[in-house]
């Protein structure tokens, strides 16, 4: 090869080659780290056992919430101090309107084991009252269901309540838009090659689209976090799912049994919980799939000093997640809905200020007293529409005060690689 003429050559030459010499590389960045997805994500999961759940579920919560609120509402102004002026009539309209975003039938732990007729009873039921209860109108955005395990102990029963109420929801008309399915306790990389195999075959006997069943991993166990070999699994897991893998959940309590911490001291800011989770965060950055904290089992219910620890706790974990970059929680219990939106609103509200004027100053070029790059603009953009998208802030708020778009907000907030 000859010298080149001058130093615009040398650039041409070297883009050129450079270009040959990672066309794989640049290829394989798209595909296993494209970006966030732009879509919504539910600020919290319900979980609630199959033979608990019928299509009147989501406003009978919404209903029983209502109440709690109304019976609790000062302890919950208390616990929001000046913020609550402004956040308690959005949380009540929200629990009105949209009381569950997030919706998981389950046919786990919080379950249990019955017989094969008892649990395809309750499959067969749960299935035809989904399918209801979206025909109605008053199913949330977000659905699904979490089976039993792909251990061998478990893994007839959880693969054959999954094809039979994929199957039952579709026969009774219902739609698997916004279905997602738990795959609990998972152990292994093979296992989610697994799910894509028995996802695969689903499909293709319901008469599926290719890719329409999707799966969130539930990391409840050390392996997951921790193969043998030292290695991270759930980096790997989330290429191994090819695209199906939406979410990845922490679940507090299986995963602190696995390391041994006693009982009364398992909880989502448990050290080994904070390990856990940043490694999950690191391993899903860049990937869009989302990640989700647990539970606290510590319910607001009984005396009037129980239903305020309760609270305060709730509010306080809730807080904790968000701080950290954990958007998505679960709750388990109708009188957990009013301290969700309370404190989740309550985040969005107290940081949008800040952030809408930051915005604003970055996309007019107007400078500030902060100095934002790139990437803090895109997290900025991001509190503010995840905030829009729970009900938090409203839109013309947000055109008033940024004075851009919803949609040009999302556009910076998760630009996409592809």
């Amino acid at each position: 090869m000859s010298a080149p003429a001058s130093s615009a050559d040398l650039v041409a030459e070297l883009t050129a080659d450079l270009d040959e010499r990672l066309r794989e590389a640049d290829a394989d960045l798209v595909a296993r780290f494209p970006g966030d997805v732009p879509a919504r994500q539910p600020v919290h999961t319900v979980y609630v056992p199959a033979d608990a759940y019928d299509a009147d579920l989501v406003p009978r919560w919404g209903e029983e919430a209502t109440g709690a609120m109304a019976e609790h509402r000062e302890v919950l102004a208390d616990l929001l101090g000046v913020a609550a002026v402004e956040v308690l009539p959005l949380v009540e309209d929200k629990l009105a309107r949209e009381p569950i975003e997030d919706l998981r039938i389950d046919f786990e732990d919080g379950y249990g084991n019955r017989s094969d007729d008892e649990e395809d009873g309750h499959v067969a039921a749960a299935a035809a009252a989904l399918a209801a209860s979206q025909a109605a109108g008053s199913a949330p955005p977000f659905t699904g269901i979490r089976f039993k395990s792909f251990e061998a102990p478990t893994r007839a029963r959880g693969i054959r309540t999954l094809a039979t109420f994929v199957d039952g929801l579709l026969s009774a008309g219902g739609s698997v838009e916004g279905f997602v399915v738990t795959f609990p306790k998972v152990t292994s990389v093979e296992q989610v090659e697994a799910m894509v195999h028995a996802s695969e075959r689903i499909e293709q006997t319901l008469g599926l689209d290719e890719g329409a069943l999707r799966h969130e991993i539930q990391v409840e166990t050390p392996q997951s976090i921790l193969g043998p070999d030292g290695t991270a699994l759930v980096a790997r897991m989330i290429h191994a799912g090819q695209g199906r893998v939406t979410a990845l959940h922490y679940g507090t309590y299986d995963y602190s049994a696995f390391c041994g911490i006693p009982a009364p001291y398992q909880s989502m800011e448990h050290p080994v919980a904070d390990q856990a989770k940043l490694v999950m965060q690191a391993a899903a950055a860049g990937t869009g799939v989302r990640l989700s904290d647990g539970s606290t089992n510590i319910l607001p219910l009984g005396s009037a000093e129980q239903v305020r620890e309760g609270y305060e706790l709730h509010t306080r974990l809730i807080r904790r997640s968000l701080e950290r970059g954990y958007y998505q929680g679960w709750d388990l219990h109708p009188s957990q809905l009013p301290s969700r939106f309370a404190a989740t609103y309550a985040f969005y509200r107290e940081n949008y200020p800040a952030a809408a004027e930051r915005l604003r100053n970055y996309l007019g070029k107007a400078g500030g007293n902060v100095m934002d790059e790139p990437a803090t603009a895109r997290t900025l953009a991001d509190l503010v529409v995840r905030g829009l998208d729970c009900g938090a802030l409203r839109p013309e708020e947000v055109a008033d005060s940024t004075g851009v778009t919803a949609q040009t907000l999302t556009d910076l907030a998760r630009p996409c690689r592809a």
